[in-house]
């Protein structure tokens, strides 16, 4: 499938939005990040966040470089691929009639994912007006752009229609918002005993304040981690009650492992990733939750 991506897209008009939140839309608006690119291009499926379970380490035994890049790209893809779909299998059941929203899309593997899964209508948003061409070309491509959308607008104020939807989700995105303003949109979207799912990193309240690793981070992509339990109390502000709880960092650790090894791929941050899931500071977590 080959798709022709926009070179501007200076004409469209900004959503309402914090100083910070432009200086995130310009870093995603400029990205192009071969980890998000390349692993897309394997069946454009472009997701924006990383992978869970077992790695096939035997990708590493490939002698031709060429081919050993190749390989570990589909791998790592693969594992992002399964992240996607875990988060998509707690969203349902969803009926063809139902509509979902994505808060934070990116380039739109995610309601694709879904859509793919259950059938249903699919509405995501993005701060990156780049980012929601990109993915409103992918719906028209896979000829599902009458039911998937992409929209240039602030997941914090979207304009979408209250109590429309069925399942709403953040696929690591939460970390760029202040989480009551978050949870109050969802809430304000999803119908009574729709559901909510979140996969995050989130720090460990236990270890005490972010460690230098999470720091890290933050810099890195430009983001506010928030601790484990600033996700329960904003949650309980806004009518979302947990049901499923799951820590996912046992899972997402031989993802890293695997991109350290991709010298094509690797960004800089991969070792802080590990060390401070290793030390305890950080966690993947994957909270569902009901519309009450």
């Amino acid at each position: 499938m080959t798709i022709h991506h926009p070179a501007s897209t200076a004409q469209l008009p900004v959503p309402a939005q914090s100083s910070y939140q432009n200086r995130v839309a310009d870093y995603w608006n400029a990205e192009q990040n071969p980890v998000n690119l390349q692993l897309g291009m394997i069946d454009d499926l472009y997701h924006h966040h990383y992978g869970v379970g077992d790695v096939q380490w035997s990708v590493l035994d490939e002698s031709d470089p060429e081919r050993r890049r190749e390989k570990i790209t589909a791998e790592l893809h693969r594992l992002e691929v399964a992240q996607a779909e875990l988060l998509a299998g707690r969203l349902g059941p969803l009926a063809p009639t139902d509509r979902v929203f994505d808060a934070g899309c990116g380039r739109g593997g995610g309601s694709i994912t879904a859509n793919l899964r259950y059938d249903c209508h699919a509405d995501g948003v993005t701060i990156s007006a780049k980012q929601a061409q990109f993915a409103n070309e992918q719906a028209r491509a896979r000829g599902v752009d009458g039911k998937v959308r992409y929209h240039h607008r602030n997941m914090l104020d979207t304009g979408l229609p209250t109590g429309a939807y069925a399942a709403s989700w953040n696929n690591e995105s939460t970390m760029y918002v202040e989480l009551d303003l978050l949870f109050a949109e969802h809430s304000r979207l999803l119908r009574h005993g729709g559901r909510y799912v979140v996969i995050t990193g989130c720090y460990n309240d236990t270890y005490g304040r972010a460690s230098r690793e999470v720091s890290l981070i933050n810099a890195h992509y430009i983001c506010d981690i928030h601790p484990r339990s600033a996700y329960f109390k904003a949650m309980a502000k806004n009518r979302l009650v947990p049901v499923h709880v799951e820590d996912l960092t046992a899972a997402t650790v031989p993802y890293w492992e695997l991109r350290k090894e991709a010298d094509h791929l690797v960004t800089g941050i991969e070792d802080a990733f590990l060390t401070a899931y290793e030390n305890g500071s950080f966690q993947y977590l994957m909270i569902v939750a009901d519309r009450i």
